[in-house]
Protein backbone atom coordinates (compact mmCIF):
# COMPACT_ATOMS: atom_id res chain seq x y z
CA UNK A 1 0.00 0.00 0.00
CA UNK A 2 1.77 3.22 -1.18
CA UNK A 3 1.93 6.39 0.88
CA UNK A 4 -1.33 8.29 -1.13
CA UNK A 5 -3.47 5.32 -0.05
CA UNK A 6 -2.67 5.71 3.41
CA UNK A 7 -3.11 9.16 3.72
CA UNK A 8 -6.40 8.51 2.70
CA UNK A 9 -7.58 5.96 4.90
CA UNK A 10 -9.58 8.15 7.71
CA UNK A 11 -8.13 7.25 11.55
CA UNK A 12 -9.46 5.26 13.94
CA UNK A 13 -11.58 8.17 15.93
CA UNK A 14 -12.79 10.28 13.07
CA UNK A 15 -16.24 9.21 13.05
CA UNK A 16 -15.83 10.57 16.73
CA UNK A 17 -14.94 14.00 15.90
CA UNK A 18 -17.20 14.34 12.93
CA UNK A 19 -20.26 12.60 15.29
CA UNK A 20 -19.44 15.46 17.60
CA UNK A 21 -19.11 17.99 15.09
CA UNK A 22 -22.59 17.64 13.52
CA UNK A 23 -24.87 16.41 16.66
CA UNK A 24 -25.26 20.62 17.69
CA UNK A 25 -26.58 20.67 14.29
CA UNK A 26 -28.72 17.43 14.01
CA UNK A 27 -30.33 18.71 17.60
CA UNK A 28 -31.28 22.27 16.31
CA UNK A 29 -33.16 20.30 13.24
CA UNK A 30 -34.99 18.65 15.78
CA UNK A 31 -35.55 21.64 17.80
CA UNK A 32 -36.92 23.38 14.70
CA UNK A 33 -39.36 20.53 13.65
CA UNK A 34 -40.91 20.19 17.47
CA UNK A 35 -44.85 21.53 17.07
CA UNK A 36 -46.28 22.34 20.71
CA UNK A 37 -50.24 20.84 21.15
CA UNK A 38 -52.43 23.29 20.12
CA UNK A 39 -54.80 24.48 22.67
CA UNK A 40 -58.11 26.60 22.73
CA UNK A 41 -58.74 28.43 26.04
CA UNK A 42 -62.90 29.82 26.24
CA UNK A 43 -62.60 33.60 25.90
CA UNK A 44 -66.08 33.62 27.84
CA UNK A 45 -64.23 31.96 30.94
CA UNK A 46 -61.32 34.75 30.68
CA UNK A 47 -63.48 37.52 30.53
CA UNK A 48 -65.79 35.82 33.35
CA UNK A 49 -62.63 35.37 35.69
CA UNK A 50 -61.58 39.04 35.43
CA UNK A 51 -65.57 40.02 36.18
CA UNK A 52 -65.37 37.84 39.02
CA UNK A 53 -62.28 39.29 40.25
CA UNK A 54 -63.94 42.55 40.09
CA UNK A 55 -67.16 41.55 41.98
CA UNK A 56 -65.10 39.79 44.82
CA UNK A 57 -62.68 43.01 45.27
CA UNK A 58 -66.24 44.92 45.21
CA UNK A 59 -67.42 42.67 48.13
CA UNK A 60 -64.50 42.91 50.31
CA UNK A 61 -64.64 47.03 49.99
CA UNK A 62 -67.87 46.73 50.90
CA UNK A 63 -67.49 44.44 53.82
CA UNK A 64 -64.38 46.93 55.12
CA UNK A 65 -66.43 50.16 54.80
CA UNK A 66 -69.48 48.43 57.49
CA UNK A 67 -66.17 48.34 59.75
CA UNK A 68 -65.92 52.47 59.61
CA UNK A 69 -69.34 52.89 59.40
CA UNK A 70 -69.97 54.88 62.61
CA UNK A 71 -67.48 56.94 61.94
CA UNK A 72 -67.75 60.52 60.27
CA UNK A 73 -69.30 60.48 57.08
CA UNK A 74 -67.14 60.31 53.86
CA UNK A 75 -64.10 59.67 56.01
CA UNK A 76 -62.88 56.75 53.61
CA UNK A 77 -63.88 58.77 50.51
CA UNK A 78 -60.22 60.74 50.33
CA UNK A 79 -58.62 57.23 51.01
CA UNK A 80 -60.58 55.52 48.53
CA UNK A 81 -57.49 54.52 45.86
CA UNK A 82 -55.80 53.52 48.95
CA UNK A 83 -58.53 50.96 49.62
CA UNK A 84 -58.80 50.04 46.44
CA UNK A 85 -55.20 49.40 46.30
CA UNK A 86 -55.13 47.78 49.16
CA UNK A 87 -57.49 45.07 48.59
CA UNK A 88 -56.06 44.23 45.27
CA UNK A 89 -52.62 43.58 46.78
CA UNK A 90 -54.13 41.17 49.26
CA UNK A 91 -55.71 39.17 46.27
CA UNK A 92 -52.26 39.50 44.77
CA UNK A 93 -50.53 38.36 47.69
CA UNK A 94 -52.54 35.56 48.82
CA UNK A 95 -53.40 34.02 44.75
CA UNK A 96 -50.97 35.00 42.15
CA UNK A 97 -47.55 35.10 44.73
CA UNK A 98 -47.92 31.79 45.88
CA UNK A 99 -48.41 30.20 42.57
CA UNK A 100 -52.60 29.95 43.31
CA UNK A 101 -55.74 31.24 41.05
CA UNK A 102 -57.56 34.23 42.14
CA UNK A 103 -60.61 33.81 42.82
CA UNK A 104 -62.10 34.30 39.66
CA UNK A 105 -59.66 32.15 37.58
CA UNK A 106 -60.24 29.14 40.26
CA UNK A 107 -64.10 29.36 39.43
CA UNK A 108 -63.74 29.20 35.77
CA UNK A 109 -60.64 26.62 36.46
CA UNK A 110 -57.85 28.61 35.29
CA UNK A 111 -54.71 29.46 36.21
CA UNK A 112 -51.46 31.88 34.66
CA UNK A 113 -48.68 29.79 32.74
CA UNK A 114 -45.14 31.61 32.17
CA UNK A 115 -45.18 31.35 28.22
CA UNK A 116 -41.23 31.87 28.00
CA UNK A 117 -41.03 28.77 29.64
CA UNK A 118 -43.13 25.97 28.13
CA UNK A 119 -42.34 22.45 27.39
CA UNK A 120 -42.90 21.66 23.86
CA UNK A 121 -42.25 17.94 23.65
CA UNK A 122 -41.77 14.88 26.21
CA UNK A 123 -42.88 12.90 28.59
CA UNK A 124 -44.28 15.10 30.82
CA UNK A 125 -46.28 17.04 27.91
CA UNK A 126 -49.61 15.40 27.14
CA UNK A 127 -52.28 17.93 27.11
CA UNK A 128 -50.48 21.08 26.09
CA UNK A 129 -51.41 22.44 28.98
CA UNK A 130 -48.83 21.62 31.25
CA UNK A 131 -46.25 24.01 32.23
CA UNK A 132 -44.58 26.16 35.02
CA UNK A 133 -45.93 29.13 36.75
CA UNK A 134 -45.05 32.67 36.80
CA UNK A 135 -41.60 33.42 38.07
CA UNK A 136 -40.70 35.75 40.66
CA UNK A 137 -40.09 38.92 38.60
CA UNK A 138 -43.02 37.98 36.31
CA UNK A 139 -45.47 38.25 39.58
CA UNK A 140 -43.28 41.52 40.97
CA UNK A 141 -43.59 43.11 37.73
CA UNK A 142 -47.48 42.11 37.70
CA UNK A 143 -48.13 43.57 40.92
CA UNK A 144 -46.79 47.00 39.73
CA UNK A 145 -48.33 46.93 37.00
CA UNK A 146 -51.98 46.39 38.28
CA UNK A 147 -51.71 47.21 41.87
CA UNK A 148 -49.11 50.00 41.63
CA UNK A 149 -50.15 51.53 38.16
CA UNK A 150 -53.76 51.61 38.93
CA UNK A 151 -52.94 53.56 41.97
CA UNK A 152 -50.55 55.66 40.82
CA UNK A 153 -52.81 56.89 38.06
CA UNK A 154 -56.22 57.36 39.89
CA UNK A 155 -54.21 59.32 42.35
CA UNK A 156 -52.34 61.48 39.63
CA UNK A 157 -55.97 61.97 37.91
CA UNK A 158 -57.26 62.91 41.20
CA UNK A 159 -54.80 65.22 42.53
CA UNK A 160 -54.69 67.05 38.68
CA UNK A 161 -58.80 67.32 38.65
CA UNK A 162 -58.86 69.24 42.41
CA UNK A 163 -55.18 70.94 41.40
CA UNK A 164 -57.15 72.25 38.20
CA UNK A 165 -54.45 71.37 35.48
CA UNK A 166 -56.64 71.43 32.89
CA UNK A 167 -58.15 75.21 33.28
CA UNK A 168 -56.70 77.81 30.42
CA UNK A 169 -55.76 79.82 33.28
CA UNK A 170 -53.21 77.75 34.74
CA UNK A 171 -49.32 77.86 34.58
CA UNK A 172 -48.10 76.98 31.42
CA UNK A 173 -45.95 73.97 32.43
CA UNK A 174 -49.72 72.47 34.62
CA UNK A 175 -51.39 72.68 31.47
CA UNK A 176 -48.61 71.00 29.93
CA UNK A 177 -48.95 67.84 32.02
CA UNK A 178 -52.42 67.94 31.83
CA UNK A 179 -52.32 67.59 28.01
CA UNK A 180 -49.75 64.82 28.31
CA UNK A 181 -51.57 63.22 30.60
CA UNK A 182 -54.66 63.26 28.17
CA UNK A 183 -52.79 61.83 25.09
CA UNK A 184 -51.18 59.37 27.82
CA UNK A 185 -54.82 58.03 28.63
CA UNK A 186 -55.62 58.20 24.74
CA UNK A 187 -52.99 56.22 23.57
CA UNK A 188 -53.24 53.24 26.57
CA UNK A 189 -57.18 52.76 25.79
CA UNK A 190 -56.01 52.88 22.24
CA UNK A 191 -53.32 49.89 23.18
CA UNK A 192 -56.05 48.01 24.91
CA UNK A 193 -58.49 48.07 22.38
CA UNK A 194 -55.78 46.06 19.69
CA UNK A 195 -55.26 44.14 22.36
CA UNK A 196 -58.81 43.23 22.97
CA UNK A 197 -58.55 42.94 19.07
CA UNK A 198 -55.93 40.26 18.98
CA UNK A 199 -57.13 38.83 22.30
CA UNK A 200 -60.56 37.90 20.57
CA UNK A 201 -58.34 36.50 17.39
CA UNK A 202 -56.15 34.23 19.53
CA UNK A 203 -57.44 34.22 22.56
CA UNK A 204 -54.24 34.82 24.40
CA UNK A 205 -53.62 37.79 26.67
CA UNK A 206 -56.83 39.51 28.00
CA UNK A 207 -54.68 42.74 28.82
CA UNK A 208 -51.73 44.52 28.01
CA UNK A 209 -50.19 43.79 31.06
CA UNK A 210 -50.44 39.68 30.38
CA UNK A 211 -48.90 40.46 26.95
CA UNK A 212 -46.18 42.01 28.31
CA UNK A 213 -45.15 39.70 30.87
CA UNK A 214 -46.05 36.79 28.23
CA UNK A 215 -48.47 35.08 31.36
CA UNK A 216 -50.98 33.25 29.92
CA UNK A 217 -54.13 32.09 30.84
CA UNK A 218 -54.55 28.06 30.13
CA UNK A 219 -56.99 25.46 32.25
CA UNK A 220 -55.54 24.29 35.26
CA UNK A 221 -57.46 20.83 35.20
CA UNK A 222 -58.19 19.80 31.61
CA UNK A 223 -61.05 17.71 32.89
CA UNK A 224 -62.73 20.27 34.86
CA UNK A 225 -66.02 22.09 34.63
CA UNK A 226 -66.12 25.69 35.09
CA UNK A 227 -67.70 26.28 38.45
CA UNK A 228 -70.22 28.95 37.02
CA UNK A 229 -72.52 27.41 34.46
CA UNK A 230 -73.87 28.99 31.44
CA UNK A 231 -77.50 28.45 32.66
CA UNK A 232 -77.32 30.78 35.41
CA UNK A 233 -75.39 33.42 33.75
CA UNK A 234 -77.75 32.93 30.40
CA UNK A 235 -80.89 33.93 32.75
CA UNK A 236 -79.13 36.68 34.12
CA UNK A 237 -78.23 38.08 30.85
CA UNK A 238 -81.84 37.80 29.19
CA UNK A 239 -82.96 39.51 32.52
CA UNK A 240 -80.42 42.75 32.40
CA UNK A 241 -81.31 42.93 28.33
CA UNK A 242 -85.01 42.99 29.13
CA UNK A 243 -84.66 45.29 32.22
CA UNK A 244 -82.55 47.81 29.38
CA UNK A 245 -85.19 46.89 27.48
CA UNK A 246 -88.54 48.30 29.91
CA UNK A 247 -86.72 51.49 30.79
CA UNK A 248 -86.18 52.55 27.64
CA UNK A 249 -89.54 51.83 26.29
CA UNK A 250 -91.36 52.85 29.45
CA UNK A 251 -91.16 56.40 29.27
CA UNK A 252 -92.26 56.43 25.48
CA UNK A 253 -95.38 55.41 26.14
CA UNK A 254 -98.33 56.59 27.63
CA UNK A 255 -100.37 55.17 30.44
CA UNK A 256 -103.71 56.32 29.58
CA UNK A 257 -103.39 55.38 25.83
CA UNK A 258 -102.67 51.80 27.31
CA UNK A 259 -105.72 51.46 29.57
CA UNK A 260 -108.10 53.37 26.93
CA UNK A 261 -106.56 50.01 24.83
CA UNK A 262 -107.81 47.87 27.14
CA UNK A 263 -110.63 48.86 28.65
CA UNK A 264 -113.19 47.78 25.93
CA UNK A 265 -111.89 44.20 27.08
CA UNK A 266 -112.73 44.95 31.05
CA UNK A 267 -115.04 43.37 32.93
CA UNK A 268 -115.90 46.11 34.89
CA UNK A 269 -118.85 48.96 33.54
CA UNK A 270 -117.18 52.38 32.58
CA UNK A 271 -120.39 54.28 33.08
CA UNK A 272 -118.83 54.88 36.96
CA UNK A 273 -122.39 52.80 38.60
CA UNK A 274 -120.14 50.59 40.60
CA UNK A 275 -117.82 53.51 41.66
CA UNK A 276 -118.37 56.34 44.27
CA UNK A 277 -119.53 59.24 42.14
CA UNK A 278 -118.00 61.50 44.81
CA UNK A 279 -114.46 60.35 44.28
CA UNK A 280 -111.74 61.19 41.30
CA UNK A 281 -111.56 58.18 39.46
CA UNK A 282 -108.02 59.09 38.57
CA UNK A 283 -106.52 59.35 42.48
CA UNK A 284 -109.60 57.61 43.96
CA UNK A 285 -109.93 60.18 46.35
CA UNK A 286 -112.71 63.25 47.49
CA UNK A 287 -111.26 65.81 45.25
CA UNK A 288 -109.97 69.11 47.72
CA UNK A 289 -110.49 71.62 44.76
CA UNK A 290 -113.59 69.64 42.75
CA UNK A 291 -113.43 70.12 39.26
CA UNK A 292 -116.05 68.91 36.42
CA UNK A 293 -115.28 67.70 33.32
CA UNK A 294 -117.17 69.11 30.57
CA UNK A 295 -119.45 68.13 28.86
CA UNK A 296 -120.34 64.55 31.11
CA UNK A 297 -120.28 66.48 34.32
CA UNK A 298 -117.96 64.03 36.04
CA UNK A 299 -115.84 64.97 38.97
CA UNK A 300 -112.28 64.91 39.42
CA UNK A 301 -109.46 66.77 41.44
CA UNK A 302 -107.96 69.66 39.37
CA UNK A 303 -104.44 68.68 39.36
CA UNK A 304 -105.33 65.57 38.30
CA UNK A 305 -107.59 66.53 35.18
CA UNK A 306 -105.42 69.35 34.85
CA UNK A 307 -102.67 67.39 34.60
CA UNK A 308 -103.98 64.71 31.97
CA UNK A 309 -105.74 67.31 29.61
CA UNK A 310 -101.38 68.53 29.26
CA UNK A 311 -100.36 65.29 28.44
CA UNK A 312 -102.73 64.47 25.65
CA UNK A 313 -103.91 66.20 23.05
CA UNK A 314 -107.62 64.89 23.40
CA UNK A 315 -108.24 63.80 26.81
CA UNK A 316 -111.21 60.78 27.47
CA UNK A 317 -113.09 60.82 30.77
CA UNK A 318 -111.98 58.09 32.70
CA UNK A 319 -115.58 57.13 33.66
CA UNK A 320 -117.37 57.21 30.65
CA UNK A 321 -114.66 57.03 27.72
CA UNK A 322 -116.07 60.18 26.49
CA UNK A 323 -113.49 63.42 25.25
CA UNK A 324 -112.84 65.98 27.57
CA UNK A 325 -113.43 69.53 25.89
CA UNK A 326 -113.22 71.79 29.10
CA UNK A 327 -112.85 72.04 32.71
CA UNK A 328 -114.93 74.27 35.40
CA UNK A 329 -114.86 73.86 38.89
CA UNK A 330 -117.81 72.67 40.66
CA UNK A 331 -120.46 75.40 42.03
CA UNK A 332 -119.49 77.56 39.50
CA UNK A 333 -122.03 78.88 36.78
CA UNK A 334 -121.55 79.36 33.32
Amino acid sequence: MDKETLARVPSEDAWIREYNKLLPQWKSIQQSSRVSIPISISRVNQFDAARLDVEMSAMLKEQLVKVFSLMKPGFLFQYEPELDAFLEFLIWRFSIWVDKPTPGNSLMNLRYRNENNVPILGKEVRTGLEGRGLSIQQKMWYCVGTVGGRYAWNRLQSFSAFRRWGDSDQRPLARRVWIMLQHVEGLYKAASFLNLLFFLYGGRYRSIIERVLKARLVYESPNMNRSVSFEYMNRQLVWNEFSEMLLLLLPLLNSLSVKKFFSPFSKEKSNGESSDETECPICNSIPTIPFLALPCQHRYCYYCIRTRSEAVNLYRCARCNEPVQAIQRQGLKN
